[in-house]
């Protein structure tokens, strides 16, 4: 077991009542879990995504925390957030990394594996 270890998995919903397709609009909420996964207690600093979307363009979001929080995980422990985003575009894809320090001092990165967002049943 690595000592400085967090598992990111996270699943996607398409959000139709507050997209707009006729005004490249694509509203889509991401669950995400966050289980440490290592053997030493860790606290989530901040945040980096990269938000992608059919055409290439490219946002990148950092911030402190995660929807106001910066959760002190035990091993084992994890912690579920739900938030969201919008696309121009009916499909896309987000990844990026948490930035994480264990309770030694040890600074480390979480990082989320890349996801992709779409329409129901638009891809094979």
């Amino acid at each position: 077991m690595a000592a400085y270890e967090l598992t990111v998995t996270v699943r996607t919903q398409y959000l139709a009542d507050q997209s707009d397709p006729d005004h490249a609009r694509f509203v889509f909420a991401y669950a995400v879990t966050i289980k440490n996964t290592g053997s030493v207690t860790a606290q989530l600093i901040s945040r980096h995504w990269v938000i992608t979307d059919a055409n290439d363009h490219i946002e990148q979001v950092r911030g402190l925390g995660i929807v106001g929080h910066q959760p002190l995980l035990q091993p084992g422990e994890q912690f579920e957030y739900t938030s969201g985003t919008s696309l121009a575009t009916p499909q896309g894809t987000m990844h990026g990394e948490y930035f994480c320090v264990a309770e030694d001092g040890q600074q480390f990165e979480a990082k989320i594996p890349e996801f992709v967002l779409t329409l129901p049943r638009t891809l094979h």
